[in-house]
């Protein structure tokens, strides 16, 4: 009689991962703040700059989330502030991503003095506080949403280069690799067919971990001035134009911030789920 063993090392694909009870929650909310930032007119009528009821009423059916100090629905201004705040997060995202696994991969498969020179540039860039470095960038960029997501991107660059750089140089001595060599494979075409599909799920699974830090990110240039200008419904300006309100409009503050919260949660969690930490 012959036994069949489960390999205890077997992993479940992701989509099955993502479809599991713990992470379907966190799916929705970030599939709900990308449909916000897709299409907010879906969602809301609401003009997120026009005044359309009394100033500073609290939460209501007529408005969820109250109106400002202006009147204006801070609902809407919150949905419609996905499309500047999740959009950039998303770019931001795609240029440390590119930038960062085009580093790191050449650094891996080159070797020798080409990677010296490039982790020392990675090197240079992690010592730098992400806040400072983004803060250099927009300043040198000009105010902007859209400087203020390629100024998140430069901060994440030097973490996405590291892992893809570990990734490549983990996978280029495995026995599969080297059997590709034998057979008479290029340095090009093994590092195409064989080294990238097996380094870059762990830099997938970190992007999905970016995103919510870039969120917050952005949320945080906002909030100091140094994003999207007013009125533009940003979630990090949001925020600031409420708390000088907090004792006597606390939902100017509490709401938006809930949300930004739920989503950077919602990511952190999908993240762990890429990367098969979710027991099963």
């Amino acid at each position: 009689m012959t036994l069949t063993l489960a390999r205890p090392g077997t992993r479940t694909s992701a989509p099955r991962r993502v479809l599991r009870p713990g992470s379907v929650v966190p799916a929705l909310v970030l599939l709900v703040a990308v449909a916000w930032a897709l299409a907010p007119g879906l969602f809301t009528a609401a003009s997120p700059t026009e005044t359309v009821a009394a100033a500073l009423q609290g939460p209501s059916p007529a408005h969820w989330f109250g109106t400002d100090a202006t009147g204006r629905d801070v609902f809407a201004r919150v949905i419609h502030g996905a499309s500047h705040s999740v959009t950039g997060a998303l770019v931001a995202v795609l240029v440390g991503l590119v930038a960062g696994t085009a580093i790191g991969v050449t650094a891996g498969a080159a070797g020798g003095a080409v990677d010296e020179v490039l982790m020392r540039v990675v090197d240079v860039l992690l010592a730098i506080p992400a806040l400072l470095l983004s803060l250099s960038v927009v300043i040198l960029l000009g105010f902007g949403t859209t400087n203020a997501a390629f100024a998140v991107g430069v901060t994440s660059v030097a973490v996405f280069a590291r892992l893809a750089r570990a990734q490549v140089v983990s996978v280029r001595v495995a026995d599969f690799v080297e059997a590709a060599y034998g057979s008479g494979g290029t340095a090009a075409s093994v590092l195409w067919r064989h080294i990238l599909p097996n380094s870059l799920t762990p830099v997938l699974a970190l992007a999905a971990l970016q995103l919510g830090s870039a969120i917050l990110q952005i949320s945080t240039l906002g909030f100091l001035g140094y994003g999207a200008p007013p009125p533009t419904p940003e979630w990090g300006l949001l925020i600031s134009e409420g708390r000088n309100y907090v004792a006597t409009a606390w939902w100017l503050t509490v709401l938006p911030g809930l949300v930004v919260v739920a989503v950077v949660l919602a990511t952190n969690r999908l993240s762990q789920t890429l990367r098969g930490g979710e027991r099963p």
